[in-house]
This record gives C-alpha cells, sequence and structure tokens, in this order.
C-alpha cells in the first residue's frame, strides 16, 4: 500500500510551510501528493507550484470539481501539468453537490451519473488526440449548437500533444449507483468514508461495476485512495483527546456538508448503519446547535474512520485497511518530522 500526502484546500489564507511538506514526503518515499478544492483555493495551481521542487512525487487532485470548468478545459490543466511533470498527474475528479454546483458555479446539479460518464469520455478523447473532439451528450454537447449558437462550433484536437494519451483518472463517488460507475469508467476511487468497518458495504458496488461490459479495470489493478487521519499517540489518554478533536469534523459531514433535503455525506452515515444518529446529528447542526450534534458521534465511529494509537497499534490498523482493498493512504499530517516518522514506522 502507498503512501499520499493530503495537502486538502486552503481555509481563509494560504497554508505555511507546505513546501517542507512536500519536500519530506518526497525524501520519504511516499507515492504521491494530493490537493483539493472547494470554493475557495483551486486544486491545479498548488500542483504546479509545489509540485516544481520535486521530481518523483505523483501530482494529484483529489478532487477536482466537476461543474467549475468544462471538461475540455479539465483536459487541458491535466495535459499542461503531465508536461511539466514529466507524466506525474493523477487527475482526481468529482461532482460535488447541488448546493456549491448551483450557488457558486452557476451550473445544475441534475444528472451527475451522466454528467460524470460524458466529461471522463470527452477528457480521454482530448488525450488521446486521435480525433476532433464531439460528444452528442446532453450536458456537455460538442460542437454546441443549442440556444444562442451561431453554427460555427467546429470539433477541435488539443494543439499540444499530451505526453501521455492515458493520464489516470480516479472519482470520487459515494452512493451505489456512483460507485458501480466509477468502477466501470475509471482508474480509481477516492472514497471520502472508506474504512475497514465500512468496507464490506461498497464491494458488491463495486463488483458490479467491474462486471459491466467494457470495464476498464479489474479489481486487481483498480486503485483504491482513502482519506483519513493517522498518528500516533502515547496511550489511551492521548488517543481520547485526539478523538475529541476529529468529532467536529466527523459531526460538519454528518450534518452540515450539505441541504437538509439532499446531504449526500449523511446517506454515507446511514448507509454505514447510524440512521437515527445521523438524523439527529443533522437536525441539531442545522438549527445551530453544533456542540450538541458533535456530542453525539460516539468514539468508535470516529475510531472507524481514523487510526489513531501507538506505533504497534497503527501498524495493526494500516494492515487492516490495506486488507479491504485499500492501495492508498491519503494523509493529513502536520510537520515534516511527522511525515518522516509515519513513512519509517509504515517502512
Amino acid at each position: 500500500m502507498k503512501l499520499g500526502l493530503q495537502l486538502g484546500y486552503w481555509g481563509a489564507q494560504p497554508p505555511s510551510g507546505v513546501g517542507e511538506l512536500v519536500a519530506a514526503a518526497e525524501e520519504s518515499g511516499f507515492d504521491a501528493v494530493f490537493t483539493a478544492e472547494a470554493w475557495g483555493s483551486d486544486a491545479f495551481t498548488p500542483l504546479a507550484w509545489w509540485g516544481r521542487e520535486t521530481s518523483r512525487l505523483r501530482l494529484g487532485t483529489s478532487i477536482v470539481q466537476m461543474s467549475g470548468r468544462t471538461p475540455t478545459s479539465i483536459a487541458m490543466h491535466a495535459l499542461t501539468l503531465d508536461h511539466l511533470s514529466g507524466g506525474r498527474v493523477l487527475l482526481g475528479m468529482g461532482v460535488s453537490g447541488p448546493q456549491v454546483v448551483e450557488g457558486w458555479y452557476g451550473q445544475p446539479f441534475a444528472k451527475p451519473l451522466a454528467r460524470t460518464r460524458e466529461v471522463v469520455d470527452i477528457i480521454r478523447q482530448v488525450l488521446a488526440r486521435e480525433a476532433p473532439v464531439t460528444n452528442p451528450g446532453r450536458h456537455h454537447p460538442l460542437p454546441y449548437t443549442g440556444e444562442g449558437a451561431t453554427g460555427l462550433g467546429k470539433p477541435l484536437k488539443p494543439i499540444v500533444h499530451p505526453l501521455r494519451a492515458d493520464i489516470p483518472i480516479w472519482l470520487g463517488a459515494e452512493g451505489p449507483k456512483n460507485v458501480a460507475q466509477t468502477a466501470e469508467i475509471a482508474d480509481g476511487w477516492i472514497p471520502i468514508f472508506y474504512t475497514p468497518g465500512s468496507a464490506p458495504m461498497y464491494q458488491p458496488w463495486l463488483d458490479e461495476g467491474f462486471a459491466r461490459p467494457g470495464a476498464r479495470r479489474t479489481r486487481a489493478d483498480f486503485e483504491i485512495a482513502a482519506t483519513c487521519h493517522l498518528q500516533v499517540v502515547t496511550g489511551a489518554e492521548e488517543k481520547a483527546a485526539v478523538l475529541d478533536a476529529l468529532r467536529p469534523v466527523v459531526a460538519l459531514y454528518m450534518g452540515g456538508m450539505g441541504a437538509r433535503e439532499m446531504n449526500f455525506h449523511n446517506q454515507v452515515f446511514v448507509r454505514m448503519g447510524y440512521e437515527e444518529l445521523a438524523g439527529e446529528v443533522q437536525k441539531l447542526y442545522l438549527s445551530g446547535e453544533k456542540d450538541r450534534a458533535t456530542a453525539l458521534i460516539p468514539d468508535e465511529l470516529v475510531d472507524d474512520m481514523h487510526i489513531i494509537g501507538t506505533a504497534g497499534e497503527v501498524r495493526e490498523r494500516v494492515a487492516q485497511w490495506e486488507e479491504t482493498g485499500v492501495t492508498t493512504l491519503l494523509l493529513s499530517l502536520r510537520s515534516p518530522d511527522e511525515v518522516r516518522a509515519i513513512a519509517e514506522l509504515l517502512a
């Protein structure tokens, strides 16, 4: 199992010390570094900036929001960075949610599976550069012939010859249909709440996708990149403090990331067996009672979602994650020393 450094997206200001973190990851044998985006910093620019000082690390997005750019624009970003990095790009993408897609990007959220399939197909056409890019689909028609069209649209191939004709595409997916489609059309999957406890739930969905005609991958060569917080502690007291610090994040995703009518993260927890809890946490969170919502999150759930323990316990837990099919652990680490220590511990 490989290790990835998860840089995430920025808060109110650009983070400090990231260059040192990336350098430590490069030196310590990490496989990749990943960036994210929400509605502030973008995913591509930090990879170009911090990745310029690396020569070995793969450069991944986890994730690029599909509605923020046209498919051909995403392909242009990827092929450009792939050239600059010598063929090290991993293109992770996802549909985000209706609040962001319609509220921030001003695009319709409907039919996310069909939109995803079109985006992936168009990007692969651009990178293959075998013919002018066309798409008859309703979400990203190329050439565009709808309302306001001049009729002059012309199918094009990219001017730049891509360094690689088939950059790996990983998709963020949560629900059964989306996970199955990801196994069918993508090279890897970036789940948000994949844990040893929830892993059995996902296996039939993945198998459905692998069994579809024309599926690109099999379970043997499909990547699963799971994100978690990993921390070595001295004992039970310190572990309890770490769980307490992580509890508000779980409450946020369970209760506050999305609308009451449509919160995909909340639905993942429902499928994991926490239906009553997820409903109560969402009710409290959306009514402004965040502290009460957070207090309801049980230790065992936080513990299952992350890897926290003594050095020996961490090694055992990592092995458990690997046994479920995880090929890459995406870790958010706080210092170069921590990056080096984790690499040494798991070597």
